[in-house]
């Protein structure tokens, strides 16, 4: 056996480093370590942790930013080797990658995890990135935090008691990023502006099927990412994470999307829209993803797990860090040029993965409550099998990228989330006509309850018509060449998603002011069909091919009326134009 000499004084560094970490952990405990993984800290110990841990580091930086819907501010606590925290450098000289932690604030492994990581990182005990930056938001949902219980989370193995999934107006967080209705989504916005990351992580914990794996990940939908940027994170940024874990013995698996029923059926890539944190941060073209550690394991082997993860995620950064920033700046310039932008996805399944799946044999027995069928998992019977997984989208609806849109002034709440955006318009200088391509809402649905304190419509589908409109003094331009396009596009094309029309931003225009008293209005229809050659055409040729129209004397009112100049011009006119000429 060949024998190797350490010099004394090499000798001597190593226990100096190794006691210099025994002492940091000593100085520095958390409730999970003291609990021995069965407890979570509250929010008052998180942030005293993290001020203490600054004060004595140079390399951390605590700050407070912005407000919540709770009173409280959120808190930024970044970690970079330099101990330099101007973002303004930071973006010119290193990567950036961002965590963000107790959205739900029950799903508490992030907390944890992100409290050993930088404990670690600032002790020497994980090796210091050169070029990699490491920001966080320690708890985003500060309200739920503060809503602390034990019962909640009735699926969830751990830990002893949590902090509620809705904020302090009882929003959930994780459906907020476009809509913007809390304060935590407006302050959110602010950071994301500040840092300007490259890759984003988002802490939670899944619900669902039962499998053997601790770890499961949801990476932004590469189809929809695009490009070489989309191509990176599918076939190689994915890939090496999954293998660096599984080298330490940490399996990971794409999130389980399945509700209900066995995985081995199959299963489909969740499709992250920009409600969701990964998909606002993916409209500037920042890779995202989302970790759900299993809801069954135990506390400490989740936050153990998610510790690992995070470590994977700075080491991959630091390697790819150059790389991320080249393919993210090509990714924005090549949506500069395109001519047409995808609006609405679905599952391509013409193309599926291949994954080996570890999971438990799946039964269905007769319920002891109800009587009923029910699912059963078996964890006695461990499996692994190939399962059908379907990680590709294909654009299903898209829409010619103009030159610019304009908002009428009066929406001002949008023009201020366009602002928090940091999204660059003009303002008319004088009342002038301008041609444009208006858009009426033809059709939409509406959910039959609230949502997320909406009633949110979907399938929504324009008419579009182009003419002369006056358009006044302070009137918005919104140019589409610029870096936030994607925000621009989602937000304002109003069948898209997430739009602002679905979200209800504009429902004032579905509700028509004025209408006929019909023992009025049956004269004046008349003379509307005596004067109208072609319109009584139209008209007779309707109530001929349509049983139920010629059956309903005030649906053909209604349909004269609304065909005729006395139908006020507002009603389902969409206030916001589109511009295809400079």
């Amino acid at each position: 056996m060949k024998k190797f000499f350490i010099p004394p004084f090499l000798a001597l560094f190593f226990l100096a480093c190794e006691s210099k970490t025994e002492d940091v952990e000593l100085d520095f405990p958390i409730t999970f370590e003291t609990s021995n993984g069965t407890e979570t800290a509250t929010y008052e110990e998180v942030v005293d942790f993290y001020l203490k841990l600054a004060k004595e580091f140079p390399e951390i930086n605590t700050q407070t930013i912005g407000t919540t819907d709770s009173g409280l501010p959120l808190h930024l606590v970044t970690y970079n080797v330099d101990g330099d925290f101007n973002f303004n450098k930071i973006n010119k000289e290193k990567t950036v990658l961002f965590i963000n932690n107790g959205i739900h604030p029950g799903e508490s492994d992030g907390i944890d995890a992100t409290m050993l990581l930088y404990r670690d990182l600032a002790s020497g005990k994980i090796p210091a990135p050169e070029n990699t930056v490491v920001v966080t938001i320690p708890i985003y949902n500060i309200g739920g935090s503060l809503n602390r219980n034990s019962t909640s989370r009735a699926n969830q193995n751990g830990p002893k008691s949590y902090g509620f999934r809705g904020n302090a107006l009882n929003y959930d967080l994780n459906r907020d990023f476009i809509k913007t209705d809390s304060k935590n989504a407006r302050t959110f916005a602010q950071i994301f502006h500040l840092i300007k990351p490259d890759v984003f992580v988002d802490n939670h914990v899944s619900n669902g099927a039962d499998y053997q794996y601790t770890l499961t990940h949801l990476f932004t939908q590469h189809n929809k990412l695009g490009g070489d940027l989309g191509t990176y994170i599918h076939e190689t940024f994915m890939p090496a994470l999954e293998d660096s874990l599984a080298h330490d013995n940490w399996d990971i698996t794409p999130y389980v999307n399945v509700f209900n029923k066995p995985p081995e059926i199959g299963f489909s890539q969740f499709m992250d829209h920009p409600r969701y944190s990964t998909g606002y941060t993916t409209l500037w073209n920042t890779l995202g993803i989302m970790v759900e550690t299993h809801m069954l394991k135990p506390y400490k082997k989740r936050v153990d797990g998610t510790y690992e993860l995070m470590k994977k995620m700075i080491a991959l950064t630091e390697r790819d860090g150059k790389n991320i920033k080249e393919l993210r700046n090509k990714a924005k310039l090549a949506f500069l040029e395109k001519e047409y932008y995808p609006i609405k996805w679905a599952v391509d399944s013409s193309k599926v993965s291949k994954i080996t799946f570890k999971g438990f044999q799946a039964d269905t027995i007769l319920s002891e409550v109800t009587g009923f069928e029910r699912l059963k998992y078996n964890r006695e019977k461990p499996t692994i099998k190939e399962v059908m997984y379907y990680d590709y989208y294909q654009a299903m609806d898209s829409i010619k990228i103009p030159e610019a849109y304009i908002i009428k002034k009066e929406w001002k709440g949008i023009v201020d989330l366009l602002n928090l955006n940091g999204i660059k318009f003009d303002l008319i200088e004088t009342d002038t006509v301008k041609h444009v391509e208006s858009y009426k809402i033809e059709s939409f649905e509406t959910l039959n309850r609230p949502y997320e304190g909406h009633y949110l419509h979907y399938n929504t589908k324009v008419l579009s018509n182009k003419e002369n409109v006056l358009l006044k003094t302070g009137d918005i331009i919104v140019p589409t060449h610029q870096n936030g396009i994607r925000y621009i596009l989602e937000t304002l094309e109003p069948s898209a998603v997430d739009s602002f029309f679905n979200w209800n931003f504009f429902d004032p225009i579905l509700q028509q002011k004025e209408g006929f008293s019909p023992y009025v209005f049956e004269d004046t229809a008349l003379k509307i069909l005596q004067n109208d050659s072609v319109l009584k055409q139209e008209f007779e040729a309707k109530k001929e091919k349509e049983k139920a129209f010629s059956e309903n004397w005030y649906e053909q009112l209604d349909w004269i009326f609304k065909k005729s100049e006395l139908y006020e011009k507002a009603h389902n006119q969409y206030p916001v134009y589109r511009v295809f000429e400079n």
